[in-house]
């Protein structure tokens, strides 16, 4: 499939448009930002790693009934995806609390809830993408009460799965993000799983140690975030090809160039 244009560029994708005005091309960057864009680093390879972990875990959601935007992955670092009109919400599923609830309640770090905690966040990064509540999804218009609801079915299923999932190869999963968009069918709107699923935007500990997998190794100058996102991809075995591997540069981490402001 051929690219075309950059329609959009984030922190951590471009988006690109295809012959297909259906279709677009997601490509992972290897920028690493935290704390609203202040921190900023390129880290090689992470773009890859989120790319094959992203598409493993949105096929399996598929094959669950959870639609989504994946068509399929092109490359290393490509996808191609479905073109969506982007829900501005974040939503946050919480199993266990850390990050900035812990912060916001002071409750303390690791304290298992006794069941998924869902909160919204409007996505503007000039305003530090604030927490929100579900009133003001409905007074501002941003989703619909019919199309929330549906979401909340879905982040439960969504959690369900990959609890199980990622505690099959001795990672729990603490909280994560997911995002939303509408799809044009038949001239209706659909509402479906958007954006990505990978160590970008999840927490994820190892079972024994608690561990941090995930982008919090960045966050907190833990070091060794190529080799944490890499064992992410090994215990979900998805890195088998010995040149996937290699492009990640794992020992390489010397190569991380970092852009603090």
């Amino acid at each position: 499939m051929k690219k075309g244009k950059k329609l959009y560029e984030g922190k951590a994708k471009i988006i690109y448009a295809t012959s297909d005005k259906n279709l677009v091309i997601q490509y992972f960057k290897d920028d690493a930002t935290a704390f609203n864009n202040q921190k900023k680093s390129t880290i090689e390879g992470k773009g890859v790693l989120n790319n094959r972990i992203s598409e493993h875990i949105l096929s399996n959601l598929s094959q669950i009934g959870i639609k989504n935007h994946l068509v399929k992955r092109l490359n290393m670092r490509e996808q191609v995806i479905k073109l969506v009109e982007i829900i501005p919400i974040e939503f946050i599923v919480r199993n266990v609390a850390s990050g900035s609830i812990i912060k916001r309640l002071g409750i303390e770090d690791g304290t298992v809830l006794k069941e998924p905690l869902v909160e919204y966040c409007l996505k503007d990064d000039a305003l530090g993408d604030p927490l929100i509540a579900e009133e003001h999804i409905y007074a501002f218009e941003w989703a619909s009460k019919k199309e929330i609801e549906k979401v909340k079915k879905m982040i439960l299923r969504i959690n369900d799965f990959m609890i199980g999932m990622f505690r099959g190869v001795g990672i729990k999963l603490i909280d994560f993000k997911l995002e939303f968009g509408r799809l044009k069918i038949n001239g209706n709107d659909e509402v479906i799983l958007a954006d990505e699923i990978s160590p970008d935007t999840c927490r994820l500990w190892d079972s024994i140690t608690d561990k941090k997998l995930d982008k919090d190794r960045f966050r907190k100058n833990l070091g060794d975030l190529i080799p944490a996102y890499t064992e992410v991809a090994k215990r979900l075995g998805i890195l088998h090809e010995q040149s996937n591997v290699s492009a990640v540069n794992v020992t390489k981490l010397s190569s991380v160039k970092k852009k603090h402001k």
